[in-house]
């Protein structure tokens, strides 16, 4: 089974994924908080008033008892190491999409798997997430990379076997 996926059909540019080296990427997202929390589009006005709230709260804690200091450096690496060697992770798949430039023409994403095609529309398309690390280990027996709406629509029963993706 070969790592790499190939994103091609009506493009500028041909992609070629590599999720192997996801894990160093900042783009990453853990999978484990990513579709229990709201995501900025879609936080209300009411959101907006608690999270003013809750800053003004910890700027006045801030003025009346001083700054607390974060931890050093080395024990954020340390825990940093320790969610890489246990999180779950996954790429969002909008910048691929957006490197590779469709063609005002294209209309879909055809993911190619062992089992067949699945067509999603080019607009959903952005909004997929491509889980690439699940407890630390990468995805070998069903991967390289299962996919994710990004409504989490699909959480129980994700597209794995990938091999291919196509713009049509």
């Amino acid at each position: 089974m070969s790592d790499i996926i190939m994103l091609t059909g009506k493009v500028n540019f041909t992609i070629t994924l590599d999720p192997g080296v996801w894990i160093f990427d900042d783009r990453k997202v853990d999978l484990d908080t990513y579709f229990s929390h709201p995501k900025p589009d879609q936080a209300g006005a009411g959101q907006e008033e608690e999270e003013i709230k809750k800053r003004s709260v910890f700027w006045d804690r801030e003025i009346q008892e001083g700054a607390v200091f974060p931890p050093t450096l080395k024990t954020e690496r340390r825990f940093l190491k320790e969610k890489i060697i246990t999180g779950s992770f996954g790429m969002p798949f909008a910048p691929f999409l957006q490197n590779a430039e469709p063609h005002e023409d294209a209309s879909e994403l055809v993911v190619v798997t062992e089992s067949g095609e699945t067509v999603i529309p080019l607009d959903k398309a952005h909004d997929l997430i491509f889980a690439f690390s699940k407890n630390g280990k990468p995805l070998r027996d069903d991967g390289p990379v299962h996919i994710y709406f990004g409504d989490g629509s699909n959480r129980e029963a994700p597209i794995t076997h990938v091999r291919q993706l196509i713009v049509r």
